[in-house]
């Protein structure tokens, strides 16, 4: 089997980063995928945080397999939903905030979805549900959290990095590291040997 080429469709520089880290050649592109609209219309039908984070990811790996239909292109998204609420990146410090007091003290899920397309047809997906419990935080720790990690938080769902300092932010999690940070990479990586692209 011809190795096929990989694509990232995300800007992610934590998705990168993994893929990197696990000795993955690849190019990283923008989807063409307006995800604000795509969120709004989802939502206005009533769609699950599973379904949202599954199409939104659906969405983007199909974006590029357009333009390069030989490739195997990934696109991944999340959805962190906490008591039915379902949370996006904050629009601004004070949003990072509202959204680490309403996540303190509470177990929320992290919908993680990741769909690999090639010639324009969606050809694996993976949704993981990792559960996050954080910590009851002080008015004092979020404000100097705040400080120490600046604007970039305003870049994560739900305003951390687990693999930085947002891991002070928990007392627990169950699921899968990888899909929390932003790629199921484990069964992602046996998707890729399954092809050709990476060696068994």
């Amino acid at each position: 089997m011809t190795a096929s080429e990989i694509i990232l469709a995300s800007q992610s520089q934590v998705r990168a980063r993994l893929l990197t880290n696990a000795g993955v050649t690849f190019r990283a592109l923008s989807p063409s995928v307006d995800e604000e609209e795509l969120k709004l219309s989802l939502k206005a039908q009533g769609a699950s945080a599973r379904a949202l984070a599954d199409a939104l990811a659906e969405m983007k790996a199909l974006s590029l397999s357009r333009r390069f239909p030989d490739a195997l292109v990934i696109g991944a998204d999340q959805v962190l939903d906490c008591e039915g609420c379902l949370l996006d990146k904050p629009a601004s410090m004070e949003g990072v905030t509202e959204h680490l007091e309403f996540l303190s003290g509470k177990t929320h899920t992290l919908l993680t979805a990741c769909v690999v397309a090639r010639r324009n047809e969606p050809i694996w997906r993976h949704l993981a549900s990792p559960k996050l419990t954080m910590r009851q935080l002080s008015s004092e720790f979020i404000d100097q959290y705040k400080e120490r990690n600046g604007d970039k938080l305003m870049s994560s769902v739900g305003a951390y990095f687990l693999e930085e300092e947002g891991a002070q932010l928990f007392d627990k999690i169950e699921g899968d590291f990888f899909s929390i940070l932003g790629l199921p990479l484990i069964e992602l990586l046996d998707l890729l040997r399954r092809y050709g692209s990476l060696p068994l």
